[in-house]
């Protein structure tokens, strides 16, 4: 009965079964980490948080209906001093800084070897934030040098809920669907449209649409070989 009540409790939000599979068989092999629940509904995230007490969250970036961004948000407004970890297959360079901005301890891509994760998990446990080397390395020479950027990528010039629209038009999705999955009006979602041709000097929403499909191609190389890595890692070898 003690060694349970000594295990930390964690909770995963993530909306894919297989990679929640995989993580939960990871973190339960470690004798004093236990996952207390598993959410693939990002609506349902804060009432999970309530009913499992969890001391860690771990967060997928990547959410169906809203962003993990935006979920972060809504959980350090509850919970200001719960840590939440982000899970993400997403360029780290465009990403973690705004995931950091909103309150999140630290930020592991999915495609990071297992390991990494149980030492996130740890580092963030013990108050401190986790980034990888290379990410840390280049926030440094960003506070030395002065630049304002790690990364050069016009998209960084867009705010999360723009940058959500746009990943989203980048895959597939039109202007009514993107307002009835964000649960905003299509007015608000013309307006975002509207900046981020403007910051991205796009000219026409033909332009914008092409402009966020090579994007998000991009940026999702991957997606499936990561989880399938971690569901793979999490089963101990004979």
């Amino acid at each position: 009965m003690s060694a349970k009540t000594s295990q930390t409790k964690i909770l995963i939000i993530d909306d894919h079964p297989i990679l929640r599979s995989g993580i939960t068989q990871v973190i339960n092999q470690q004798k004093d980490l236990i996952v207390c629940g598993e959410v693939g509904d990002a609506s349902k995230a804060l009432r999970a948080i309530e009913m499992t007490q969890c001391q860690l969250v771990i967060l997928d970036i990547s959410l169906s209906g809203t962003s993990g961004i935006e979920i972060l948000k809504d959980i350090k407004v509850q919970h200001p001093k719960l840590p939440v970890l982000m899970l993400s297959m997403h360029d780290e360079s465009v990403y973690a800084q705004r995931a950091l901005r909103a309150g999140a301890s630290g930020y592991v891509m999915k495609h990071e070897a297992t390991e990494k994760l149980i030492l996130a998990i740890r580092k963030v446990l013990a108050g401190e934030v986790y980034l990888s080397e290379k990410l840390s390395a280049q926030l440094l020479q960003q506070i030395v040098g002065g630049t304002k950027s790690i990364t050069a990528s016009p998209v960084e010039a867009l705010s999360d809920r723009e940058l959500e629209v746009f990943t989203l038009i980048g895959q597939g999705h039109g202007t009514r669907p993107i307002a009835e999955r964000l649960h905003l009006s299509v007015k608000t979602i013309e307006s975002h449209r509207a900046h981020i041709k403007e910051k991205l000097n796009l000219k026409t929403g033909v332009d914008l649409m092409h402009h966020a499909i090579q994007w998000v191609q991009s940026g999702n190389l991957g997606k499936g070989v990561a989880e399938g890595a971690v569901a793979e890692a999490a089963v101990p070898t004979v």
